[in-house]
């Protein structure tokens, strides 16, 4: 090999390295996945107002775990019992954000027939997300007064 085939071989193992780095998630640590919620009222079937809690993860994750605990039982345990918990061996489909309680595709009940519980308002609550190595957490509440919802103990 003379030397311009030896240059266009390095440079080309170059621009590939630079691709795996930047364009590719093979070198990426943990991604922390960011959660917002808001929300909205409903009507339901009797007429009533209920509210119907949101959540937005910025991007499309497919999940592999979705759970609701009680922030106070998770802070002093965190294997507390969910009031939601959905599971995936594969991941869901792609989805970027869900309602409360509702089916999301590609996801069944950790516990077969389990129902979401009620919410309950002015009380804390944390969403932890999974997809595959990426997590996230969001503290949250509906209703009552906007209490700081910090996780810090």
């Amino acid at each position: 090999m003379n030397k311009k085939n030896l240059f266009l071989v390095a440079l080309v193992l170059v621009l590939l390295g630079v691709y795996a780095v930047y364009f590719t998630n093979w070198f990426r640590s943990n991604h922390v996945i960011q959660i917002s919620h808001t929300t909205r009222p409903e009507r339901t079937r009797t007429g009533e107002s209920a509210p119907r809690l949101m959540f937005s993860l910025g991007q499309d994750y497919e999940l592999t775990e979705v759970k609701v605990v009680p922030l106070a039982g998770w802070q002093n345990n965190p294997q507390t019992a969910p009031l939601w918990h959905l599971v995936s061996d594969q991941g869901s489909d792609d989805i970027n954000r869900f309602a409360y309680g509702e089916k999301i595709s590609g996801m069944d009940p950790a516990v077969e027939g389990a129902m979401p519980e009620p919410l309950q308002p002015g009380v804390k609550y944390l969403l932890l997300v999974t997809a595959g190595k990426d997590k996230g957490q969001h503290p949250f509440q509906i209703g009552g007064s906007p209490a700081d919802v910090s996780t810090n103990k």
